[in-house]
């Protein structure tokens, strides 16, 4: 039986990942960067102009899109980590999308290299 992390590895076999030195320019160069985690974590900070496209409804959005059916758009995808981006990744591979990337460390590796967020703040209270 196959656990989580033996789905992520065979994915991470199967496709392309973009590690953060190279994450600027991927980003630059891609036409749709997305956010596969879920509604409350990209509210909490998620990466300057990302779109936010849960795991769970990815292969529905971009079949259903007509805007988003060119499977030669170049998409980089991240989530927390990089298990679910690597899975969504892989997926999309599947579906015949030939220039997907995965950031490698996702946000986590993102924020913990000072790299910029977007998240809300709220009002001091005095």
């Amino acid at each position: 039986m196959k656990s989580a992390h033996d789905l992520v590895a065979a994915a991470r076999s199967r496709i392309d990942e973009v590690d953060l030195p190279q994450a600027d320019a991927a980003i630059r160069a891609a036409d749709l960067l997305i956010d596969v985690r879920e509604s409350d974590e990209f509210s909490a900070a998620h990466i300057p102009g990302a779109v936010h496209i849960p795991r769970g409804l990815l292969e529905f959005r971009l079949s259903n899109d007509p805007q988003l059916a060119n499977r030669d758009l170049r998409l980089v995808l991240y989530c927390k980590n990089s298990g679910r981006s690597a899975l969504a990744a892989d997926a999309l591979r599947e579906m015949g999308y030939r220039q997907v990337l995965s950031l490698a460390g996702g946000i986590d590796a993102w924020q913990a290299a000072g790299r910029d967020v977007l998240a809300p703040s709220l009002p001091e209270f005095d």
